[in-house]
């Protein structure tokens, strides 16, 4: 008796249990009750099918997994659809909302679609009558391009092929550039890359830009432009990652796509760039919140134009703040939940403007702890480094201004006097102890190292990597008072005579 009313009430909670989805799939539905046909393929067409279709956008290597095009696509994932818009995984977009409205690119449903999602899918999915749909959304035959028809496709040179056993693996790959290709400087309107399999985590090309997983395509403002030299080849740095094991192996062959300015006379700003990066930090064993920072102050009045936060796979949130010349601060950027897969370029739908002077801190955080799970192993200290599973900060953010004065993207300035040398130590640091040796240093710091290394245990920790960056901000500055010292005895010589 006991197995028999076991068996009596499973049977009745399956039947309580049945999808309701099964139902009401007909055009007999409550007035109340949100359609397939009337309100969710507006929803749809204006938030989702951008990626949702096939040969939809191509996020950084994100590609969506279905088509929620037509009914018969769409409806199999009515409960997984409210399931995703209830929790705010779905659209894809992480900044808070203080900073709803500001930005160009912004991918948010407003609370009556969310609702209007989840009624849909607890009414059983109801197609609803064809004659209430909206016509069908049109898609440009670009090749899946999201700049549209693009002036030029450049390719990596040869394709290559990521071994079976590779985890983690940073290459530098080239693509050359002939006098056919780009026979004079061409003034870029748009880059979108396109990764040549989905074991591209990211890409760098020095001077034009890159992708991580969740970008979106450049597309500069009219009279914004990054700039493409004539016969001057692309250096591309290729990080890939993926799960090793036998038969994984891939080749790739990535792409870049260019639209360009008509002519130079378009052309007013130059895009500019500050990576906000930091190195001197380390996650101690199962820390849940460790924090790291770094600023830029602007030289000359400047508009900024976008930020992208980037760590790895332990980051947690990341903030940009605006400590303005008169004292006054301003958050500009929070990001309380941070997702590795989707490394969104926060852009303003108008420009920030911010007088020369203003510092902006940039802070990361990140959980190294078991309760995070995306992370790899909590029990270990974890630093800067290129591989996945070691971590990264920086707080990358493009501005303009009337000078066209700093850096592109990925490139240095160009001024020795920068260096830090808290990240030559990260990224020299082979063995991951945390400090340089003697036989990592870089041919030009050799000379220098055993200055650095103070308490001469062999290594260049990052205690004394800091010590070394004062001590070259007080020789820079002596110098510079030198300089100046000497510029006023001429001056005064020259008014003498």
């Amino acid at each position: 008796m006991k197995l028999e009313r076991v068996l009596i009430l499973a049977a009745l909670v399956s039947l309580i249990a049945l999808p309701a989805i099964a139902a009401n799939t007909n055009n007999s539905v409550d007035a109340e009750k949100p359609t397939f046909h009337k309100e969710v393929s507006r929803i749809l067409q204006a938030e989702c099918q951008v990626c949702h279709r096939p040969g939809g956008a191509n996020l950084g290597g994100m590609v969506a997994p279905m088509s929620l095009v037509s009914y018969d696509e769409t409806r199999p994932w009515a409960r997984s659809i409210a399931r995703k818009v209830m929790s705010g995984e779905m659209p894809p977009w992480h900044a808070s909302a203080e900073q709803s409205g500001q930005f160009h690119n912004e991918r948010t449903l407003d609370q009556k679609e969310i609702d209007t999602l989840v009624a849909w899918a607890k009414a059983g999915a109801p197609v609803g009558d064809p004659a209430d749909a909206p016509e069908p959304k049109s898609w440009s035959s670009d090749g899946g391009w999201l700049i549209g028809e693009p002036d030029l496709i450049l390719t990596v040179d040869e394709p290559f092929f990521v071994e079976d056993d590779v985890e983690d693996l940073y290459v530098y790959l080239k693509t050359t550039v002939t006098e056919d290709m780009v026979p004079e400087d061409k003034f870029v309107k748009a880059i979108e890359f396109r990764p040549g399999s989905s074991v591209v985590h990211h890409i760098i090309v020095p001077g034009l830009g890159g992708i991580a997983p969740g970008n979106d395509p450049t597309i500069y403002r009219d009279g914004v432009a990054s700039v493409l030299k004539a016969g001057k080849d692309l250096q591309w740095q290729m990080h890939y990652h993926k799960e090793p094991g036998e038969g994984t192996g891939v080749w790739e062959q990535s792409q870049v796509a260019f639209k360009f300015y008509d002519s130079e006379d378009d052309v007013k700003y130059r895009m500019l760039n500050a990576d906000l990066g930091s190195f001197d930090w380390e996650l101690p064993p199962g820390a849940d919140n460790v924090m790291a920072e770094a600023e830029h102050t602007f030289k000359h009045d400047s508009k900024i134009v976008a930020y992208l936060p980037h760590m790895h796979l332990r980051g947690k949130a990341a903030k940009y703040t605006a400590y303005y010349p008169d004292g006054t601060s301003e958050v500009l950027l929070d990001v309380p939940k941070y997702d590795f897969n989707w490394q969104t370029a926060y852009e303003y739908e108008e420009f920030k403007k911010v007088p020369a002077g203003t510092r902006v801190h940039f802070q990361s955080w990140w959980d190294n702890s078991a309760e995070n799970p995306h992370n790899p192993d909590p029990t270990v200290t974890v630093r800067w480094g290129e591989p996945t599973t070691d971590e990264m900060s920086f707080g990358f953010m493009s501005f303009i201004n009337e000078e066209n004065d700093g850096p592109s993207a990925f490139e240095d300035s160009g001024d020795p006097s920068d260096i830090d040398l808290t990240a030559v130590v990260a990224f020299t640091d082979k063995s991951r102890d945390g400090k340089m040796q003697l036989d990592e240093a870089p041919g030009q710091m050799k000379a220098y190292f055993e200055m650095m290394d103070t308490n001469k245990d062999g290594g260049v920790d990052m205690n004394e990597a800091r010590a070394a960056n004062e001590m070259l901000k007080k020789m820079r500055a002596a110098q510079q008072s030198a300089s100046a010292s000497e510029q006023e005895k001429k001056e005064a010589g020259t008014d003498a005579d």
